[in-house]
């Protein structure tokens, strides 16, 4: 737990203190009505907050591993036992520190009688108890809220991680295809194609067991993958990556823009006799990374081909989707004939 975030966690159940407090003074003061309100107000206050300092700072004192973990993963609410004693100490400082100061700070002396000695014994006692359930309540809400953000997260990566685990079938599958119709009509191509694989690979692989990776790692695979089909394709394949310094490392998905471009030199660029150009850049606009993947190719209508049918360009969709949410936007703009262009654009901020 950060000292900022201890501060206003305090703060706010200080605040709270305070309201409980007042609401309690009402009731003391409708029980001993000779008394004035701001009398009862100072009693209640000096009992309320001993009680509050005992528990807020007490809890810091039980190791993390017993106790329930706070909205910011420190320590929340002890577990068990711990809680319950906690509690008895809060309440008997409360009694034995605050109700004496109270009255030491009001000049009024103890309660007189032996029936309002037990019910201000009483009243505190319930006060203590129903303040501590509040902050037990909020303790294990906020255990519970931490443990399902925990779950989404995990779930999250796994989902990731089985789209990733799809994609990379598909682009090697992609690849030895490639590489089989080679070998029948030039092998001296074909066996230099082989080799740019087998140093893809080694480069590839090994990495792309992580989640995400630098915006630079995601352009370094893709130079060694255009430069393994320019093997195949020759001058028929031009192609350009634009990533200025200051976005290097910031952090994406692996193998994010690798489909896109797959893509368009599958649907793009191969359906044409001359090939073309396919253009990858990364952008800062204001808050947001945008990336780019441009083609030259042959284009198609939106309208007749849907998504569903280009295996990448789903697979992007959904990854962005489950990486950043609603935060993410994945976008398509392409005519027959005039090429696509396919932007990403995603918050400055690391994945959640």
């Amino acid at each position: 737990m950060t000292t900022r975030h201890f501060v206003l966690d305090a703060g706010r159940h200080a605040i709270q203190v305070l309201a409980f407090c007042c609401v309690v003074a009402v009731l003391t003061q409708t029980i001993w009505p000779q008394e004035a309100y701001s009398t009862h107000l100072v009693k209640s206050l000096s009992i309320g907050l001993v009680i509050w300092l005992v528990i807020e700072f007490g809890r810091l004192l039980v190791p993390q591993r017993h106790c329930y973990p706070g909205s910011d993963g420190g320590h929340g609410w002890p577990r068990g036992w711990r809680g319950g004693l906690l509690a008895a100490v809060g309440t008997s400082g409360g009694l034995l520190v605050g109700a004496p100061l109270g009255d030491w700070l009001t000049g009024t002396g103890q309660l007189a009688s032996l029936r309002d000695r037990q019910v201000g014994l009483l009243i505190t006692i319930a006060a203590g108890a129903v303040a501590t359930y509040y902050f037990y309540a909020r303790g294990r809400a906020a255990a519970l809220e931490a443990g399902k953000a925990a779950a989404e997260r995990d779930a999250s990566q796994a989902r990731l991680m089985l789209l990733q685990s799809q994609l990379e079938p598909h682009m090697l599958f992609n690849t030895l295809a490639n590489l089989r119709a080679l070998i029948g009509v030039d092998p001296a191509a074909a066996q230099a194609m082989l080799d740019r694989l087998n140093d893809y690979l080694r480069a590839t692989l090994a990495a792309s067991r992580a989640t995400q990776h630098p915006l630079a790692a995601e352009f370094d695979r893709l130079a060694d993958y255009l430069a393994l089909m320019a093997v195949r394709m020759g001058p028929r394949l031009g192609y350009v990556l634009q990533l200025p310094d200051d976005l290097r490392a910031l952090p994406v998905p692996t193998l994010l823009l690798q489909p896109l471009v797959e893509n368009a030199l599958r649907h793009g660029l191969d359906p044409r006799l001359e090939g073309g150009r396919i253009e990858v850049s990364a952008a800062r606009q204001g808050p947001r990374l945008r990336l780019a993947v441009r083609d030259t190719g042959v284009g198609f209508d939106p309208a007749r081909a849907p998504d569903a049918s280009r295996f990448g360009l789903t697979q992007v969709r959904e990854r962005v989707a489950t990486a950043y949410g609603g935060r993410g936007q994945v976008s398509v703009q392409t005519a027959p004939g005039a090429g696509c262009t396919v932007s990403i654009e995603l918050p400055l901020e690391p994945i959640p």
